[in-house]
């Protein structure tokens, strides 16, 4: 019996940690108040996650670490520990043979380079024979204001903390960062398959 309930507290959570299960009601707004993103939005969502995997960007999990829950925050990320600053060298110019005809601004497509690496993009720009495409995140550059209220805390179970950690592998491979707050973006599905650069 005291061996059961040694195991019970060691993996009793009472505030964010690492292997924790976490589900967070959250407000995403840009420096002039307009909401980016949030749960209550018609298509949105909890964020659910498990912490310490970097299954959110830097400067927000970072900030959540010893909540409890119930707790609710307000966290300020720069862009360096959010979705990165905005990197001129990811707008490039493709040949807009390479497209489809019907093409938006917008729309957003996987580009395979000659090495094989894919790079998720979008289109900022449509001319008569390119298009201008950005690998940035959409979000790059921009500081971030989250409103957070932790809803559920609990510890991960053993296939949670695997799936977690399997992510952190793959979004290390492709240098950016997986996870719930990186998608909301990708509501609508604009996405157009694979282009060679």
């Amino acid at each position: 019996l005291s061996v059961e309930l040694q195991a019970r507290r060691k993996f009793s959570v009472d505030t964010i940690q690492p292997n924790a299960h976490v589900t967070l009601e959250y407000t995403l707004k840009d420096d002039v108040g307009n909401v980016l993103d949030g749960s209550a939005l018609e298509d949105g969502e909890p964020i659910e996650y498990v912490h310490g995997y970097g299954m959110l960007v830097p400067g927000l999990e970072a900030a959540l670490a010893g909540l409890r829950l119930g707790d609710e925050k307000k966290i300020v990320v720069t862009a360096e520990e959010g979705f990165g600053t905005h990197d001129e060298d990811l707008v490039l110019e493709i040949e807009r043979s390479e497209f489809p005809d019907e093409l938006n601004v917008g729309d957003e497509f996987v580009a395979e380079s000659p090495d094989g690496d894919e790079v998720a993009m979008r289109v900022v720009e449509i001319r008569r024979d390119s298009v201008i495409a950005d690998a940035n995140h959409p979000l790059a550059g921009m500081r971030l204001h989250y409103s957070v209220k932790v809803t559920t805390l609990r510890a991960a179970s053993a296939e949670e903390i695997e799936e977690a950690a399997h992510e952190f592998e793959e979004a290390e491979k492709h240098g950016h960062v997986h996870g719930p707050d990186c998608d909301h973006d990708h509501e609508d599905d604009h996405s157009m398959g694979l282009v060679t650069l």
